[in-house]
């Protein structure tokens, strides 16, 4: 496995943070990597092409999911309701299932800009998708 932290700027660490999960994660079919703070994928790997426009989909649906009004505004009433007193984000994973995919969404740890998406066919044991997708994080490091 290439170690996304040993070298290289950000650009090419992301590259291959997405290159890792692509091929060890079980049963991934796709993996990117989405900046929270323009809505642009930083990096993809699929195992077809897919068009520009899907992928921008994606990007766009991402953004929404972590950072939309009213997930924000749920993210501040349950940090209240709670105690928090954090400007870190309430929602850092989140599972989407359709009827033949599994979409895990990871907000990065060291850089919460970052969200990563592993697609995997929906025969995948979820509990393998979460537990690689996060060893493969942890083992990046910081971005």
């Amino acid at each position: 496995m290439t170690s996304p932290t040993t070298s290289g700027n950000l650009t090419e660490r992301v590259g291959a943070l997405v290159r890792n999960l692509r091929t060890e994660v079980p049963e991934c079919i796709a993996a990117g990597a989405i900046d929270m703070s323009t809505g642009m994928l930083l990096a993809v790997q699929t195992v077809d092409d897919h068009p520009a426009e899907v992928l921008d989909l994606l990007a766009a649906a991402t953004l929404e999911l972590f950072q939309g009004r009213n997930v924000v505004m749920i993210e501040e009433i349950w940090k209240e309701r709670r105690g928090v007193r954090s400007d870190e984000h309430y929602f850092q994973e989140v599972l989407v299932n359709s009827d033949n995919l599994a979409h895990l969404f990871v907000r990065i740890d060291s850089r919460d800009d970052i969200v990563i998406v592993v697609v995997c066919r929906n025969t995948v044991n979820v509990g393998m998708l979460f537990a690689q997708t996060r060893r493969i994080v942890r083992e990046a490091g910081r971005l």
